[in-house]
């Protein structure tokens, strides 16, 4: 069985002022530092992450081990308001995705991926929600 692992980009990681991390904290336990292939926008107060097919774009973030995926991810989707009792299309949507640990190693994890044009948002260059508060 492979570990179930995600990687958070925003409102979850640890130096936030958000209480989710404690949630996740509570959960999980931190991995490393990494990075997701993509782009990192403001929707709002918060970011929202897509995909990238070009290599110089990432989104810089936490990997983290859950300790029983089948309790954290439900409360995750809620936060995310991810799943079937939310209105479509649906916010984010939670994917598995490769993405790179600051140590060079690749793992498959869970990510939040935003579900939503991106048209009209505006681009976080840093691509660091924690640098660049939104």
């Amino acid at each position: 069985m492979n570990p179930d692992y995600i990687f958070v980009y925003g409102t979850l990681r640890r130096a936030t002022n958000s209480e989710m991390p404690h949630l996740l904290a509570k959960h999980a336990e931190f991995v490393d530092d990494a990075t997701y292939q993509g782009r990192l926008y403001k929707v709002d107060c918060y970011p929202g992450a897509v995909s990238s097919d070009d290599p110089n774009d990432v989104v810089q973030g936490e990997v983290y081990l859950l300790h029983q995926a089948d309790v954290a991810l439900p409360l995750l989707d809620r936060y995310e308001e991810f799943g079937p009792e939310f209105s479509e299309p649906n916010e984010y949507s939670r994917q598995q995705q490769s993405v790179l640990l600051k140590s060079g190693r690749l793992v498959t994890a869970w990510v939040y991926v935003y579900n939503r044009p991106t048209e009209g948002l505006e681009l976080v260059e840093s691509a660091n929600f924690i640098q660049q508060p939104l």
